[in-house]
């Protein structure tokens, strides 16, 4: 029933959607269409979303997008690491969704997201992710753990959007009022660490969460 309704939507907006509501034969649906994004539910029929997205991922680098209504920090983090983009989670408003379609489709084949390298270069800015260490036109900085976790999980999902709810509980382990507050003051920290390159930025995807771009 949902599944009807997104599609409806967005037809109505200009997309071409084909729809199957059977994990086992979405494969070969895949394989016919060679569509320009997969938006996936992860709890499909026959077979769930994780077992398609690693399919697929064996296929092509076509961007992914999960459906779920799994609440898990664990299922999060798997379905990145088979090679997802992006997700959203259920109730959801249809403007976030095509906003999140729009994002992956305009960006064109995605690649799976490689293991981070030791040093990551970010415009004029360095990091080295074990060392925590920052290197920018104003010296060097080593920053504090979670600083460094923050923006290692921000360069993960380079040019993606990583929600609120899901750092804080990769970060802090709840969503709590309090550490939602700590996250205010550390994106504000790493933000300002930051200002030596204006093309190195965190952009706050106002009600959602944040996204990194260089």
């Amino acid at each position: 029933f949902l599944a009807r309704i997104v599609k409806e939507s967005l037809e109505s907006r200009g997309f071409s959607v084909y729809l199957e509501t059977d994990g086992a034969k979405a494969l070969t649906s895949y394989k016919k269409i060679q569509p320009d994004i997969c938006v996936l539910d992860v709890m499909l029929p026959n077979k769930d979303g994780f077992e398609l997205a690693e399919d697929i991922r064996h296929l092509s680098d076509v961007p992914i997008l999960f459906l779920t209504a799994k609440t898990q920090t664990e299922d999060v983090v798997k379905g990145f690491q088979l090679g997802a983009n992006d997700y959203i989670r259920k109730p959801f408003s249809m403007e976030e969704l095509i906003v999140r379609i729009q994002h992956l489709v305009r960006k064109g084949s995605v690649q799976q997201e490689p293991a981070l390298q030791e040093m990551v270069q970010m415009g004029s800015i360095q990091f080295e992710l074990n060392r925590q260490l920052l290197r920018t036109g104003d010296g060097e900085r080593k920053l504090s753990f979670r600083e460094a976790e923050l923006l290692k999980l921000l360069v993960q999902q380079k040019g993606q959007i990583i929600s609120r709810k899901d750092i804080l509980n990769l970060l802090w382990g709840s969503d709590s009022f309090f550490n939602s507050r700590n996250l205010d003051v550390y994106v504000t920290k790493v933000r300002g660490y930051l200002q030596s390159d204006p093309t190195v930025e965190i952009i706050t995807v106002k009600g959602v969460g944040y996204r990194m771009v260089y």
